[in-house]
C-alpha cells in the first residue's frame, strides 16, 4: 500500500469513527442483533437518521444484515486488521465508561425485556395446551437425535426452556439428573404435573428463570440443552453464553432449532421472535461463547401437510 493510499484509508477510518451516533450504534450492535425500530427506540432517533448511519456503516464493511421475514436485522461485523481494528479497539475501551453508552445499554436491556415479554405472555396463556400446539413442529425425531449428542456418562443436565417438561422427562428416563428452567410459571406447573404423573419428578429440579440469566452456578452441570427454544428468546447469543457459563469444563452445549426461513405464520400463530437462524450465526454464537469442537448437522423437513422449515442440531464443548 502506498503512503497516499494509507493516508486516505486512515482518513476514512477517522471519518467513520468520528461521529458519536455511529459509535453508539456500533456499541449496541456489538452486543445484540437489532432491527431499525429497536435502534430507534434505544437511541430515541427518527428512522431516517438511523437508516442513514446504518447505510454508512454497512458500506464501510462494519455491519452485516439478514432478513428475518419482513424485518431486517443488523449486527456488528468487527474489523480484524489494520487501522480499522486498532481504532475500534480504542473506541471500544472508551465506550465502556461513557455515560451515553451506559444509558444506551440500559435502554437496550429494556428493549430485550420487551422481546422476551411477548413470548412469556404467550406461554403463560397457553400453559398445558402447548403440548397439543407444539405437534406442528413434528420434532420427536429431532429431539431424539439431539439427545444422542449427550455423552453417556453425563450426570446433570440443564434443560433450558423446559416448557411442559417433555424433554426433561425423556432425559430423566435415561437416568440423568435434570434441572429444568423456564420463565413461565404456568408452563412449570404443567411440567410438574406431567413429571409427577410419570413418576419422574424426583429426578427433575424445576426452576423459574431466564435463559440469559440461568439460576445456576458457574461450572455446575455436565451439559446444557435447548430444544426449540432459541427462536423464542430475545437474545439467543446471550443465552448461549450463559449456557456455556454453567457447563463444567469439558461439558457440552447442545441446541436444536429451525434454520433461517420465511414462514411468517409462525410469528402470528406461535409468537416466535425469530424466523430461524443461519448456520453461520449459530456457529459464531457458540464460538463467541468460548466453546470449541462446534458440530452442526442439518435435518431436512419431512413433515407432511403444512410446510415446515428445515432444522439443525448444534453441539459444542467447553474447553478444559
Amino acid at each position: 500500500m502506498t503512503p497516499g493510499t494509507a493516508a486516505e484509508e486512515l482518513q476514512r477510518v477517522f471519518k467513520i469513527f468520528s461521529d458519536p451516533t455511529r459509535l453508539r450504534i456500533l456499541g449496541l450492535l456489538e452486543r445484540e442483533e437489532l432491527v431499525v425500530q429497536e435502534l430507534m427506540d434505544v437511541l430515541g432517533m427518527a428512522q431516517s437518521r438511523v437508516s442513514r448511519h446504518l447505510a454508512i456503516l454497512r458500506e464501510a464493511g462494519l455491519l452485516a444484515d439478514r432478513r428475518d421475514g419482513t424485518y431486517v436485522s443488523y449486527r456488528f461485523n468487527p474489523p480484524t486488521e489494520g487501522a480499522w481494528r486498532d481504532t475500534w479497539n480504542l473506541v471500544r475501551r472508551n465506550l465502556e465508561h461513557d455515560p451515553t453508552a451506559q444509558r444506551d445499554r440500559a435502554a437496550l436491556e429494556q428493549t430485550l425485556e420487551a422481546r422476551g415479554e411477548r413470548s412469556r405472555t404467550f406461554f403463560d396463556a397457553v400453559g398445558p395446551e402447548w403440548d397439543a400446539l407444539r405437534k406442528v413442529f413434528h420434532d420427536d425425531l429431532l429431539r431424539a437425535r439431539a439427545v444422542a449428542r449427550l455423552i453417556d456418562e453425563r450426570q446433570v443436565v440443564a434443560d433450558v426452556g423446559t416448557g411442559t417438561g417433555i424433554l426433561a422427562s425423556e432425559l430423566a428416563a435415561l437416568g440423568l439428573q435434570v434441572i429444568g428452567v423456564d420463565n413461565s410459571s404456568r408452563m412449570l406447573d404443567a411440567a410438574r404435573a406431567k413429571l409427577e404423573t410419570e413418576g419422574r419428578l424426583e429426578a427433575v429440579d424445576l426452576r423459574r428463570g431466564e435463559a440469559h440469566r440461568l439460576p445456576l452456578e458457574d461450572d455446575s452441570v455436565d451439559a446444557a440443552f435447548a430444544h426449540m427454544v432459541l427462536h423464542y428468546l430475545p437474545s439467543p447469543g446471550e443465552a448461549l453464553r450463559d449456557m456455556a457459563r454453567v457447563v463444567r469444563p469439558g461439558g457440552s452445549v447442545v441446541i436444536a432449532d429451525f434454520l433461517e426461513h420465511e414462514h411468517e405464520w409462525m410469528r402470528q400463530e406461535l409468537r416466535v421472535v425469530w424466523l430461524g437462524f443461519p448456520e453461520q450465526a449459530v456457529r459464531d454464537w457458540l464460538e463467541q461463547a468460548g466453546l470449541e469442537a462446534v458440530r452442526i448437522s442439518i435435518e431436512r423437513s419431512t413433515a407432511r401437510g403444512r410446510d415446515l422449515p428445515d432444522t439443525f442440531i448444534a453441539s459444542a464443548r467447553k474447553p478444559g
